[in-house]
């Protein structure tokens, strides 16, 4: 912590005066010495530099004690600094030196000319203080009187900085400044098999090594597990392994929560392996047994359990036998030891294979003798296929901005209209209840999903409010994260859509479409013309062409439910479109019929 000034306090010999004070008003750093001493604090900063002890002819002043303390100096009652209070405890070390007797005659006349000289003996005290990220050095003038200066005992002031008093965190009680001081821990690996808690102040931690297994699951504890003491942060601790390992992970917790985990090769030696852990336990007369480490617990390898370990129980101690498996730790009485499962997987897929080629076989040879029923069956299945799909109709959901009633009102005509054709329409406007209880991202993510899973399509309406919210989410994403209002699902969809786009997944998946007399084509974001964009009504027929797919309605029946969808939404475009004020306009009173 910064400390910025220093409050300084002398004595001289074993009579100190102790400033109890808590809080110290002044705005400037200050000196106070006991009483008959005089000192002055220089203004600022001295370079400080290393020096050495030598003798002197005669008494000198030297540091025999240094206290320190922490005070508060307030500029006013409520506002405090955090500082550092010095006292140094000073003697008088040597003594004066007697005149030989032929000179004292000679120096007798010359007393009274050497005494105000020697009227004071002066020293001059460096204090340098270095804490992170601040170092200081600041110089006192001492002075004593003549009539005081009685010699003491010898005094070696040591020439080494003044030892740590106390380190601690203060507000480890406090909930939130513990969740930050974990937040700015670290977690890291140093050559060969070092690691290293690296924390900006002292952490109650304990440490234990874990195995990783591939496919995410809990990080199994290890024998033999690390100290239990607590952690020593900022320091390099050994591991106790014989061999590295990618799945070997370190788990650092804290009152039994777990707080940091790191596999810590997974940069040097890759990815996870799927290698089975091995447990070997020594006993009496070189007696020995193994199990596997599974999660459901440390499993033999020759037992009748349903485990894959219990299965390839055989073929792991041969691979162990045979110095297939790696060992990673050992001691008098226990081992561990990696195996390598690559081989048995392998195997497995090509027992697989070899059954998807026998059924293979057998269907073609099925075909071939009875060539003709099969070539019915697969004419009927198809026409079922496709007599369903017609009736059911293909998903289909909309997204647009709630701008207001007026354009809600006219997407309501399009679903309405959509739902004649058929198709299976979703619109948050039906969904309000459930958009109010999910939450619109919960809610059009469902949507989204199951509309895509089915062979959907998702139709992006957009609109000037629409096109504002996209050019927002794209130069600030966070921005435009939260949706605009209680049942704005555009918003919200955008942290979902915005991807497929990104990445090249939105052609099939999304079609755009603006209504003419709101937008313009040039408006839309180039990013979402990778995907067809229509403008309603007047390319309706290519919009319902995609929406319900190639080859399901001939050119005739598509161009009429065309004029009839074009129909239901004119009215509430044409009432969209009215001026401010116009005698048609519902806020006048004037009822339009739809």
């Amino acid at each position: 912590m910064p400390v910025p000034w220093f409050l300084l306090s002398l004595a001289l010999g074993r009579s100190p005066m102790v400033l109890s004070l808590e809080k110290l008003m002044g705005p400037q750093d200050t000196a106070r010495c006991s009483p008959g001493l005089s000192c002055h604090l220089w203004d600022g900063d001295v370079l400080c530099l290393p020096g050495s002890i030598v003798s002197a002819p005669g008494p000198v002043l030297v540091p025999t004690r240094l206290q320190t303390e922490l005070v508060l100096r307030c500029h006013q009652e409520t506002d405090c600094d955090l500082c550092v209070r010095v006292a140094i405890h000073l003697a008088v070390h040597g003594h004066w030196e007697e005149p030989k007797d032929e000179d004292r005659s000679g120096r007798a006349a010359d007393l009274e000319l050497e005494e105000p000289r020697n009227a004071f003996l002066q020293a001059q005290v460096v204090l340098s203080f270095q804490a992170y990220p601040t170092a200081r050095c600041v110089l006192l003038e001492v002075q004593v009187p003549a009539a005081l200066v009685q010699p003491g005992q010898s005094v070696v002031w040591p020439l080494e900085p003044d030892s740590v008093r106390t380190s601690l965190c203060p507000f480890k009680e406090d909930p939130r400044a513990h969740r930050n001081l974990w937040r700015a821990a670290r977690l890291r690996l140093l050559s060969p098999q070092g690691w290293q808690l690296n924390a900006p102040c002292l952490l109650l931690a304990e440490a234990t090594l874990c195995w990783q297994a591939p496919g995410g699951g809990p990080c199994l504890s290890l024998v033999p597990p690390l100290s239990r003491e607590n952690v020593t942060v900022n320091k390099t601790l050994e591991l106790p392994l014989l061999n590295a390992h990618p799945n070997l992970c370190v788990q650092v917790s804290s009152w039994e929560k777990l707080q940091l985990q790191e596999c810590l090769w997974a940069d040097s030696l890759g990815a996870l392996k799927d290698d089975m852990l091995l447990l070997e336990t020594r006993g009496p007369q070189d007696n020995r047994s193994l199990c596997a480490l599974e999660p459901s617990g440390c499993t033999p390898l020759l037992s009748q359990a349903s485990t894959r370990a219990a299965r390839l129980g055989e073929q792991l101690l041969q691979d162990l036998q045979s110095g297939q498996c790696l060992q990673l730790w050992e001691d008098d009485l226990r081992a561990l030891w990696a195996c390598p499962m690559d081989k048995y997987v392998h195997q497995r897929w090509a027992l697989v294979w070899l059954a998807c080629l026998l059924l293979a076989s057998a269907l073609f040879l099925l075909f071939l003798v009875k060539k003709n029923q099969v070539k019915g069956w697969l004419r009927l299945l198809k026409e079922d296929l496709r007599a369903g799909a017609v009736a059911r109709g293909r998903a289909t959901l909309l997204v647009y901005s709630a701008e207001d009633s007026g354009f809600e009102r006219l997407v309501g005509a399009l679903a309405s209209a959509l739902c004649q054709l058929p198709l299976r329409v979703a619109v948050d406007l039906w969904s309000r209840r459930e958009l109010s209880a999910q939450g619109p991202l919960a809610w059009f993510h469902a949507q989204r999903r199951q509309t895509l899973q089915e062979g959907g399509v998702v139709v992006l309406l957009f609109s000037p409010g629409a096109v504002a919210l996209c050019h927002e989410w794209l130069q600030d994403g966070a921005s435009a994260s939260a949706p605009h209002g209680p049942h704005d699902a555009f918003a919200a969809s955008l942290s979902c859509v915005l991807p497929d786009f990104l990445q090249g997944r939105a052609p099939g998946r999304y079609v755009g479409a603006y209504f003419e007399g709101l937008l313009h084509s040039e408006a839309v974001p180039a990013l979402f013309r990778s995907v067809p964009v229509f403008s309603l009504p007047s390319q309706l027929p290519d919009f319902l062409r995609t929406l319900q797919g190639p080859g399901t309605l001939r050119p005739g029946r598509l161009g009429e439910r065309a004029k009839r969808v074009s129909r239901a939404l004119q009215p509430a475009l044409d009432q969209l479109l009215q001026p401010p004020g116009d005698p048609g306009d519902p806020e006048d009173g004037t009822r339009v019929g739809t």
